[in-house]
């Protein structure tokens, strides 16, 4: 009497299932696990953007771009007596008055400052700095400012114009709360002087995704930095990437 060959072949096919079954779930587990640590933010990123806009009144700046604008860069014009003067400030809110706009000096995000001849000042910091520990005023903060008298009689206050000279590629150390979390930043700008007024640009931004860590002034590549597409203009990509609307 011939057996049936059924039991054997079922036998086999159950075999080779299971060992298909299986390598899928070896697979399966490890696209899980790497899936598993790319959703982890288990080391700092340092995220980076690319920027080509002129300071004016104002520029927003989301340094993480979740819509929320964390600084305004600011240049605009004020009377100190009968003098005329110049101004360039970062500050975390921007207000309307009667005579003018302003920087308003409230708020929780910060800017790291120096003493500067007796004044505080927004620090102009050189590539490699750390920015994470030092003084950093809440609110609103000076780069610098031009007093225009009469004549050529022209005084120039702040390390961000440098007696008249101007800066290139200098950082400003950013602190600010993403989800009521502090993040260290820096954003980078250029400030070119003539004999009475100044322009000024910022060329890029960053900031620690890592609440609390520290944050290289200047950083913009390696394994742990991301980088942006560029930020060329606000009113374009800008004002959707920075949060204007």
């Amino acid at each position: 009497m011939k057996r049936s060959s059924q039991p054997r072949l079922a036998a086999e096919l159950s075999k080779a299932l299971n060992h298909q079954l299986n390598s899928y779930t070896l697979a399966a587990g490890a696209a899980g696990v790497g899936l598993l640590a790319l959703a982890q933010p288990a080391e700092a990123k340092i995220i980076y953007t690319p920027a080509h806009a002129n300071v004016g009144i104002p520029l927003p700046v989301g340094l993480n771009h979740d819509g929320i604008v964390d600084f305004y860069f600011v240049t605009f014009r004020g009377r100190l007596g009968t003098n005329g003067s110049r101004q360039l400030s970062a500050c975390q809110y921007w207000g309307s008055g009667t005579a003018n706009d302003f920087c308003l000096t409230s708020g929780t995000n910060a800017v790291r400052t120096i003493d500067s001849n007796g004044a505080e000042y927004a620090a102009a910091l050189r590539f490699g700095d750390k920015v994470q520990r030092g003084p950093f005023a809440k609110g609103r903060a000076i780069l610098g400012k031009v007093i225009i008298g009469t004549g050529l009689n022209t005084t120039w206050r702040g390390p961000w114009f440098r007696g008249g000279k101007g800066v290139k590629h200098r950082y400003l150390g950013l602190k600010f709360k993403i989800k009521g979390r502090f993040h260290f930043g820096w954003a980078r700008l250029t400030v070119k002087t003539t004999q009475r007024d100044f322009t000024a640009t910022l060329t890029g931004y960053a900031y620690e995704t890592i609440p609390g860590k520290g944050i290289i002034a200047g950083k913009t590549k390696g394994p742990d930095v991301i980088t942006l597409p560029v930020d060329t203009e606000a009113g374009t990509l800008g004002h959707l990437a920075l949060g204007r609307k």
